[in-house]
Order: structure tokens, then sequence, then C-alpha cells
């Protein structure tokens, strides 16, 4: 299973990283690419994760945003048998402003922080975990980068250029089982806006919306059905 996302690499420093007997595998590397790399390019990034992975039988690509989907063609590429694909928490409906807002923050440079307890505290709001870890904690270094004494995050502004993710295209690229999955508190995505796509939904009870974070244990269990 390659698990992507912008909380991604926080998670698989807790829970996640050590799935139960029986669970598949994790790539904790392909997380670390899509917090740098915006757009189409995380495809191409993951491309040498996925050829290190042949030949195997059975993978997974599970990610936030339209993570999931980048895994998954990289997997494609290098012939990497996808078994199926979870979508988590996947805002589909954007307005005007909300993209207008995103290609603003697309634009602005890299914030540099004089130490990592205040990077650690912007990387922890822009990911939605604040509660979830404190800043002090381990996993956080997944996003955060230290250059020359400095401190930012390791994701890159250019990310939030990604836009929309234009669901109906992705599917139409994805030849492996889709499901689309978010938390039960999850405010960026609805159960009817999901099921709007035809594939199956899965909502998962108490959780928001990096639920990956909240219950790694949760997600995992969305694939028991593709096993």
């Amino acid at each position: 299973m390659a698990a992507l996302g912008p909380a991604a690499g926080t998670a698989l420093g807790g829970p996640v990283a050590r799935p139960r007997p029986g669970r598949p595998r994790l790539v904790a590397a392909a997380a670390r690419v899509h917090l740098r790399r915006p757009g189409r390019r995380v495809a191409a990034d993951l491309r040498p994760v996925a050829e290190r992975l042949v030949p195997a039988t059975g993978w997974w690509c599970s990610g936030t945003r339209s993570a999931g989907w980048w895994g998954a063609l990289a997997a494609r590429s290098v012939g990497l048998p996808v078994d199926a694909v979870v979508g988590l928490g996947i805002k589909t409906v954007w307005s005007p402003a909300e993209l207008a807002k995103a290609a603003e923050l697309a634009a602005r440079p890299v914030t540099w922080f004089a130490t990592r307890d205040e990077a650690a505290r912007r990387y922890l709001r822009v990911a939605g975990l604040t509660g979830l870890f404190a800043p002090e904690h381990p996993a956080v270094d997944a996003g955060l980068r230290r250059e020359d004494g400095r401190w930012r995050l390791a994701m890159d502004p250019a990310v939030f250029a990604v836009g929309e993710p234009h669901l109906p295209a992705l599917l139409a690229a994805t030849d492996a089982p889709v499901l689309l999955a978010r938390g039960e508190h999850d405010p960026m995505v609805t159960d009817a806006q999901l099921k709007e796509y035809g594939v199956p939904v899965a909502t998962l009870p108490g959780l928001g919306h990096n639920a990956h974070v909240e219950d790694p244990a949760a997600v995992l269990d969305l694939l028991d059905a593709y096993r």
C-alpha cells in the first residue's frame, strides 16, 4: 500500500507505519514526495518508488485529495499491479473564491521560521493536525525542512495550484476498483457529493478530514474488501 497526501508523512510516523499481521505493506517514501511536488509531477516522482517494488503482487494506493491516483498512475507506468485505489477526504466542490485563494497561496514565496517550534506550529495548522500532534512530536519532522539554520514547511507552496481534482477524468484513467471515503465530521466534502460519482462510498464514524491520522487502523480496514 502506498499512502500519500499532505499529512501522510506524519501519519507514517505513527501507528499506520506498523500494520497488523496480514496487512498490506506500506511505502513510506511515497508520502514524502507529495509534500513537496504539485500536480501530475507527483506521478513522475513516484515512478522510482514504483520501480523498486517490481516485481510485486497486490498493491493498494490510498491518498488524500487526488494523491492516491498519482500513486496508481505511477505504479501502472512501470507495470505494477494496483488492486484498488482509495480516495480519502477528497474535496469535490470548489467555488471560484476558493480556487482564487488557492492560486494566491501557490504564488507566495516559501515562509521561513527562526525556530523548529514556529515551523511545526504552522505545519500543524496547514495540515489540519492541530490537536492531533504536539509541535515537538517526532512525527511532525516529516512536514519540516531545515536549511542554513532556518526552518520551513516541506510542502512546496506551488502544491496549492493543483486546483480541482477533476474526479471524472481521474476515474476514467484508473482501471482498478475505486472507493471514495471521508470522515463523518469532515467539513470538506459530504457523502452526497461523493455518491455522485457512481463508485462505492464509505464514511468513517467519528473521524474528521485527517482520518488516516486520527485512526490509521480504520483507514486500513477500508482495504479489506480488496484483499
